[in-house]
C-alpha cells in the first residue's frame, strides 16, 4: 500500500520506516531540504537504537524514500500519516498549526481516495476540526476521511514499541477507513483496538496522564519515605507483586520529563477547564513533578553555603538514557540555578551535550561555567559535589570507591537511585539520593 507520513520526527520517522519495513511503500516528508538530504543517506535526526539500520535496509531496497515535494507524495497516496508536533503553549492547550498546515497541504494535493490519519498527539475533537478543515481546502472531488491513530512508542526503545507494540488504537467513523486501517496494519500482528475518533484522542491522554500519575505517586510517597525513615525501593518491591498495580513505573526519582508526559498531562487539564471541570488527580501531578525536577538541588543548597567558585559534576543530561532529547529533562531546570549561583560545572552525557551547548556553549554562562567532558570519570576530578541527573549505563557504571578517589569532597546527590545506600557508605561517600 502507498502511505505519505508527514514529519520526521519521533512519531513519523518511526512508523515511516516502520511501515516500510513490513512491507507497505513509504514517503516521508519533511520542510527541511538538509535533513532530507541526510535521511536519504542513512543518517538519522534522531538518536533511537535501531533506526538507522531500518532506514539504511529500507531506502536500499526501495520501500522508503525522504522528500519535501509534499505535492507529489500526497498526490496518489492511499493513506496520508500525519506525525508532526503539537508542541505546548504558554497555557498549557496543544498548538495545532502544524497539523493545519499540513491538512491544508493535503486538502490541495490528493487526486484519488485518500484515507488521513493522524498520529500526532491532539485535543479531544480536533480530528472532526481536522476533516472539517481538509474539507473546506479540499481541490479535486476525491473520496476521504480523518482517522485517529495516536502513537504509544517511548523514546530510546520507539522502533521495537512500534514494531512490537502491545496494542494498536485506530479511532474511525466509517467501516471503509476502519477497513483500510486494520489493512495497514495486518502485516504487525499486533491486536487492534477499534474505536471512535473521539474515543482514540482520549485514549492516548488517558494512558500517557496514568504513567504521570504513577510516577507523581511514588515521588510524592517517595518524599514522605525520607521523612518517616522508610525505603521507597523497599516499598515499590513490596508493591510491585501486587498484579492491581504491576512493577513498571514505580521507580522513584526527579520527575518525569521528555516530549509527552510534561505536554500531556498540561494538554489535558486544560481540555478539563475548557468544559468546565476540574481534573484534580491530574494537576495534582503536575504540581508534585514541578517540584520534584528540583529537589535535589534544594537539598544540596541546604548542605552547602554557597555554590560560588565550587566544582560540579553532572552525570547525565537528557531526559531519560536511550535518547539525546533533552525535552522537560531535569538538567534543564538544574544548571540553571548552579550557574545562577556560580557553580563551575562539568557536565557528560554520552549523546545529549552537543545538543545541550546549543542552549549553553562552554565557558561562560550567567555566574559560572559549563563545560562538557566525553568520560564520566572526568567530571569527577576535584569535584566538590556531584549530580546524577540520568541512568545512563556509561554513568551506572562509576563505582562508589571512584566518587571518594576522585572527587576533592565526596558528596553525591543522586536523581535515579542508582548506587545502594550501603555501598556508598562503605566507600565513604556522603550520599544523598531519593526517598531513601
Amino acid at each position: 500500500m502507498k502511505i505519505a507520513v508527514a514529519g520526521t520526527g519521533y512519531v513519523g520517522l518511526v512508523a515511516g520506516v516502520c511501515f516500510a519495513e513490513i512491507g507497505h511503500d513509504v514517503v516521508c516528508v519533511d520542510i527541511d531540504g538538509a535533513k532530507v538530504k541526510k535521511m536519504k543517506q542513512g543518517i538519522s535526526p534522531i538518536h533511537e537504537e535501531g533506526l538507522e539500520e531500518l532506514m539504511k535496509k529500507n531506502y536500499a531496497e526501495g520501500r522508503v524514500d525522504y522528500t519535501t515535494d509534499y505535492k507529489t507524495a500526497y498526490r496518489d497516496a492511499d493513506a496520508v500519516f500525519i506525525g508532526v508536533g503539537t508542541p505546548e503553549r504558554p497555557d498549557g492547550s496543544a498548538d495545532l498549526a502544524h497539523i493545519a498546515t499540513v491538512a491544508r497541504q493535503i486538502a490541495e494535493s490528493i487526486e484519488k481516495d485518500c484515507l488521513v490519519v493522524v498520529k500526532s498527539t491532539v485535543p479531544v475533537g480536533t480530528n472532526d476540526k481536522v476533516e472539517q478543515f481538509i474539507r473546506d481546502f479540499l481541490k479535486n472531488g476525491v473520496k476521504f476521511e480523518v482517522a485517529s491513530n495516536p502513537e504509544f512508542l517511548a523514546q530510546g526503545t520507539a522502533v521495537k514499541d512500534t514494531l512490537q507494540a502491545a496494542r494498536i488504537i485506530i479511532g474511525t467513523e466509517s467501516k471503509w477507513a476502519e477497513e483500510l486501517l486494520i489493512k495497514i496494519y495486518e502485516p504487525f500482528n499486533i491486536p487492534i483496538v477499534s474505536v471512535s475518533r473521539r474515543s482514540a484522542e482520549m485514549i492516548k491522554y488517558a494512558s500517557n496522564d496514568f504513567l504521570a500519575l504513577k510516577i507523581s505517586y511514588m515521588n510524592d510517597i517517595a518524599n514522605l519515605c525520607e521523612l518517616v525513615g522508610a525505603d521507597i525501593q523497599d516499598v515499590a518491591k513490596g508493591m510491585s507483586y501486587d498484579e492491581r498495580i504491576g512493577a513498571k513505573f514505580l521507580n522513584a526519582g526527579i520527575g518525569y520529563g521528555g516530549s509527552c508526559f510534561p505536554k500531556d498531562t498540561k494538554a489535558l487539564e486544560y481540555l478539563a477547564k475548557q468544559h468546565g471541570y476540574e481534573l484534580r488527580t491530574v494537576k495534582a501531578a503536575i504540581d508534585v513533578n514541578t517540584a520534584q525536577k528540583t529537589m535535589l538541588y534544594k537539598k544540596a543548597s541546604r548542605r552547602l553555603i554557597t555554590f560560588s567558585g565550587l566544582k560540579v559534576a553532572v552525570l547525565g543530561l537528557t531526559f531519560k538514557p536511550g535518547t539525546d532529547d533533552l525535552r522537560e529533562a531535569p538538567s534543564l531546570d538544574n544548571i540553571p540555578l548552579l550557574l545562577e549561583h556560580g557553580a563551575d560545572i562539568i557536565a557528560y552525557d554520552p549523546v545529549g551535550s552537543d545538543h545541550f551547548a546549543k542552549l549553553y556553549p562552554e565557558g561562560k554562562n550567567l555566574n559560572g561555567t559549563i563545560k562538557y567532558v566525553n568520560c564520566p570519570l572526568e567530571t569527577l576530578k576535584d569535584a566538590n559535589v556531584c549530580f546524577v541527573f540520568t541512568e545512563w549505563s556509561e554513568v551506572r557504571s562509576v563505582k562508589p570507591a571512584d566518587y571518594k578517589r576522585l572527587m576533592r569532597t565526596p558528596l553525591v546527590y543522586d536523581g535515579r537511585n542508582i548506587h545502594t545506600l550501603t555501598a556508598m557508605k562503605e566507600a565513604g561517600v556522603e550520599y544523598h539520593s531519593i526517598g531513601r
